[in-house]
């Protein structure tokens, strides 16, 4: 087998490390960047051929995005992915949604379904399953509690309202938004969807907390079913 190449064999004005000092971190790759996190490589090769490879595998054509998604069973069955750098992948992953997240939490306005949409955007684009949040809001149209309703298929006969309007009713919640995500990337309601939305929105009315809206979350791409009408 090769003799394992170090970042040293690489002249020092193309290292990851060195150019980030240099030019800063704008300048580098997703494998460079990668590179940098990830310190050391395998047996055979260093860390950017590493990270050029981890970004390559056909299993991930979404790149850094593919790597990201990935538990870290799977992580560690790729070669030269031991447990320390699984989990070093998983926080920056973790890392970058709470970043989006809090960066979207400032300009978030309750009556903007884009601005919402912002806000859970990160947290809810990339997931393998459906998850449907639920937004509490005061009299004054301020987010006072969030919760998960619930994870896997959005069915409305496996959701509770019960359950919905307790949780509203025990924040003192006046008004509720409705957030889900779509796994396939079409944010486009499902038959299902409008069925929730009419539901709650009705025993909303009679129990005298109002849901404002229903925003479904694709891949970069949100539909609100109050601006299509539906509610």
């Amino acid at each position: 087998m090769e003799d394992r190449k170090t970042m040293k064999q690489i002249p020092k004005e193309v290292r990851p490390y060195e150019r980030c000092l240099k030019q800063g971190p704008q300048v580098l790759s997703d494998a460079e960047l990668l590179a940098v996190i990830l310190r050391t490589g395998s047996v055979g090769e260093n860390s950017l051929e590493l990270s050029n490879r981890l970004l390559s595998l056909g299993k991930m054509p979404q790149g850094i995005l593919g790597i990201l998604q990935m538990s870290v069973e799977e992580l560690m069955a790729i070669r030269g992915i031991g447990s320390v750098k699984a989990v070093q992948i998983l926080c920056i992953g973790e890392l970058s949604r709470r970043i989006a997240k809090a960066s979207a939490s400032d300009g978030i306005v309750m009556g903007s379904p884009e601005t919402i949409a912002n806000y859970y955007m990160e947290d809810m684009r990339h997931q393998n399953q459906e998850l449907l949040q639920m937004m509490m809001l005061n009299t004054k149209n301020r987010l006072i509690a969030e919760t998960t309703i619930s994870k896997g298929t959005v069915n409305a006969s496996l959701i509770s309202p019960r359950e919905v309007f307790l949780e509203a009713l025990k924040h003192q919640a006046v008004y509720i938004i409705l957030v889900h995500n779509h796994p396939s990337g079409d944010p486009t309601p499902s038959r299902e969807d409008i069925l929730i939305t009419r539901r709650m929105k009705e025993l909303g009315t009679m129990i005298g907390i109002e849901l404002m809206d229903h925003i479904i979350i694709g891949d970069r791409s949100y539909i609100s079913l109050k601006e299509r009408g539906i509610i």
